[in-house]
């Protein structure tokens, strides 16, 4: 026993100095990923907290606040037309209990005169277009603007019709397949292979153990884009309900696990833009960028393009 462990001892010594070493020089095995794109500000469901979520008037608005990607979901109606939606049951957006498959586009009913902002309870936005905005209208009026597109059911129909509207509008490059799910990121990527794709949930927690493990800097990674939860921001929305998330230590716990700044800046060096959210206040995006981040997403653009214009250096 005594005498394996002098074989077995520096070979763990050697595997965990080589392991950090390349987490740190990640270029050595794996050449660094081009993306058409970079993008700091990231709009959450088009900056849903300075105009409706996902309308087009909330989309122009982010854009004229100097967003460089539009965030959002994507659900098709009966009639087969793709509609951007957080939500495929309207009874939140709208007071209707009705989804967007049973309907077709001129049956979808208009969004409410005032919605609460779901990653900023107590706070609510308006706006003077309540109409569901078509992927189609987004990608036309936003020819250059990044675009994530996260498909949060198993609708081959839905993808392929996703996948038509990215090459018709020649932006395959520049708009990205996002879900929690892999199974459907599996399909999306089956159904167009040419467009960067997210970590998936499960993909997300595999990175984080072969993060620990220290066998990332080994792997190759096809993703080009890590979105996550900052965990305080968990904390305070909807999933605060669970008591166990209530708990600082809990907290406290998670956010020294996944938010690590080796990994995120190994990630980033390897051509992987990693972008936290929703963080709605300043000290939300000062602490998403301490950690690492290379982008923030909000709700709020103009408090985001306010940020990062008084921060300039986030080193």
């Amino acid at each position: 026993m005594i005498s394996s462990l002098y074989f077995i001892l520096p070979l763990l010594g050697g595997y965990t100095l080589s392991s950090v070493y390349l987490l740190k020089n990640p270029h050595i095995l794996h050449r660094k990923k081009r993306s058409a794109f970079y993008c700091t500000h990231v709009s959450h469901r088009g900056g849903c907290g300075e105009r409706l979520e996902s309308t087009m008037e909330a989309f122009t608005h982010a854009v004229e606040q100097g967003t460089q990607m539009l965030e959002m979901d994507c659900h098709l109606t009966r009639d087969g037309h793709v509609v951007v939606s957080h939500d495929e049951n309207l009874l939140r957006q709208t007071g209707l209990d009705v989804t967007i498959s049973s309907l077709n586009l001129q049956d979808l009913p208009l969004y409410k005169e005032r919605l609460e902002v779901t990653f900023y309870a107590g706070r609510y936005s308006s706006g003077a277009d309540r109409k569901f905005a078509l992927l189609e209208d987004v990608f036309r009026k936003f020819p250059e603007t990044p675009v994530s597109v996260e498909i949060k059911e198993n609708n081959i129909q839905l993808m392929e019709k996703v996948s038509d509207l990215v090459r018709r509008y020649n932006r395959e490059d520049i708009t990205v397949w996002a879900s929690v799910r892999s199974r459907i990121l599996k399909e999306c990527r089956r159904t167009n292979g040419s467009m960067p794709y997210s970590f998936s949930e499960s993909r997300g927690l595999l990175l984080l153990l072969l993060f620990y493990s220290g066998l990332l800097p080994f792997l190759p990674l096809g993703e080009s884009l890590l979105q996550f939860y900052l965990p305080r921001i968990i904390n305070r929305t909807f999933i605060s309900e669970k008591r166990i998330l209530r708990n600082k230590l809990v907290i406290s716990l998670i956010e020294r696990v996944t938010m690590r700044k080796s990994l995120f800046n190994h990630l980033a060096a390897r051509g992987i833009q990693v972008h936290l959210f929703v963080c709605n206040k300043d000290d939300d995006i000062k602490a998403a960028f301490e950690v690492g981040a290379t982008g923030v997403m909000s709700d709020y653009p103009t408090l985001l393009s306010r940020y990062l214009c008084r921060s300039p250096s986030r080193d």
